[in-house]
């Protein structure tokens, strides 16, 4: 799976850009978060056209980037991302960013990206959705 993210100032507005870059080419959005902290807004979005998705978001004054991201399936219990994210750490790969995309009472879906990302998926083969 690939993940967009976009790294911007946080000013009124820049949701909106984004979205309506979007939508002018016919564009769905999937997953998007957005967040803000000390000025700098970072928002990230899965999308069913990638390709006509960044050159929507080209034509902004926005810089976007695509990355690879992995998804896995955990058992919905204490402890178990706990698990996961120990997995990372003993193998010494940083994760750029960690998303669950989907929770029910038997799993949750969790979205992970690292630059590493062959060697994570070694890591979480067991647990990988697709």
């Amino acid at each position: 799976m690939k993940q967009i993210t976009i790294v911007s100032e946080d000013k009124p507005g820049v949701g909106a850009a984004i979205v309506e870059a979007l939508a002018a080419a016919n564009v769905n959005i999937e997953t998007m978060t957005a967040d803000a902290f000390q000025g700098t807004a970072v928002t990230i979005l899965t999308v069913d056209r990638y390709d006509d998705a960044l050159r929507a978001l080209s034509q902004t004054p926005y810089m976007a980037v695509s990355e690879d991201v992995l998804v896995v399936r955990l058992e919905d219990r204490p402890g178990e991302l706990a698990k996961v994210l120990g997995r990372f750490r003993d193998a010494g790969i940083n994760l750029r960013s960690m998303r669950i995309l989907n929770r029910t009472q038997q799993s949750t879906v969790v979205a992970l990206a690292t630059e590493r990302v062959e060697e994570a998926r070694d890591l979480v083969r067991d647990l990988l959705v697709s």
